[in-house]
């Protein structure tokens, strides 16, 4: 069985979707409407923009979501088709998208809230995120909450492989009960603010008040939510779960168990970069996975190695 995965934030990448909008009808009228919907300058910084100019929160988000949107449907319109879906974090937004939850539109203006919301929050309560590598996330999560600082698990990304959120401070000084714990590392992120945690409550509450006045339907593939690990359907259940994930964790290794355990054996990760594939590298042995952003891994997807 096929899973499309999509990416978050942190994968962006100078020079993402262009190939596919040179060479494809079909890429170029999803990212043609994707930039009508954001209000045009999108698509100038994905093509032609540096990586400090794709790091900006509100240029990120909408700009994956509308390269991740455009890959899978290149590829589907070439024979491709997902029996089930999974995105990360704002990846959840393309997999609700391809997945018929609701239109390119909808998603693309969803996604740039998101991302100014989540920015605004950022400016208003100053954070950052660290991942901690060589540690049991249950180990993490029990040293945040017990430590009393201001930090949480933000993503549980693949075993070993855990990123806490929180107030600087937080972050420095949980440095060192982490490490006497084991773990290897603890690295901090270049993000611009305490994502996945609860410095996020205020873009949380808007992306809430935004959500209610937006119909939208029951997914037509299977998908799992990244903030339940669990299979999602009804309509509202899915707005709730896209509003807690703003400030909740995103629990991506038992999302790809979940995919696994229902016979998923092959993930494709649409959009830019390939953090998803590793991540399934990491947490799935024996799975076959690839990334597709560009015509030449698109080429070989449909040429059969998935």
């Amino acid at each position: 069985m096929y899973a499309a995965i999509f990416p978050g934030q942190g994968s962006q990448a100078p020079g993402m979707g262009l190939s596919l909008y040179e060479t494809s009808a079909d890429a170029k009228a999803v990212l043609d409407r994707c930039e009508a919907a954001f209000g045009g300058g999108l698509l100038d910084v994905c093509f032609h923009g540096s990586a400090d100019d794709l790091k900006d929160t509100a240029i990120a988000q909408p700009a994956l979501f509308a390269v991740s949107v455009a890959s899978f449907t290149v590829a589907a319109a070439r024979g491709y088709a997902a029996d089930m879906v999974a995105g990360h974090s704002v990846g959840e937004y393309a997999a609700l998208c391809v997945a018929g939850v609701f239109d390119i539109e909808t998603g693309l203006g969803l996604v740039k809230a998101r991302g100014r919301a989540m920015a605004t929050a950022a400016a208003a309560n100053p954070g950052g995120m660290a991942a901690v590598l060589g540690l049991d996330a249950s180990v993490i999560a029990k040293c945040c909450l017990e430590s009393g600082l201001a930090v949480v698990p933000a993503n549980d990304n693949c075993p070993g492989q855990v990123v806490i959120s929180g107030v600087a401070d937080a972050l420095d000084a949980i440095t060192q009960p982490l490490k006497d714990l084991g773990a290897k590392k603890v690295i901090r992120l270049a993000v611009s603010g305490g994502f996945h945690s609860p410095l996020m409550q205020s873009a949380a509450a808007e992306m809430a008040g935004l959500l209610q006045g937006i119909t939208f339907s029951a997914p037509v593939i299977q998908v799992v939510a990244n903030v339940t690990a669990d299979w999602i359907s009804d309509p509202d259940a899915i707005k709730a779960a896209l509003v807690e994930q703003v400030a909740g964790p995103v629990r991506w290794t038992e999302t790809l168990q979940r995919l696994d355990q229902a016979g998923v054996d092959a993930y494709t990760e649409f959009g830019s970069g390939t953090v998803l594939a590793g991540l399934v590298k990491r947490t799935l042995s024996g799975a076959s996975v690839m990334s597709v952003g560009d015509q030449a891994t698109l080429d070989a997807l449909i040429g059969g190695t998935r």
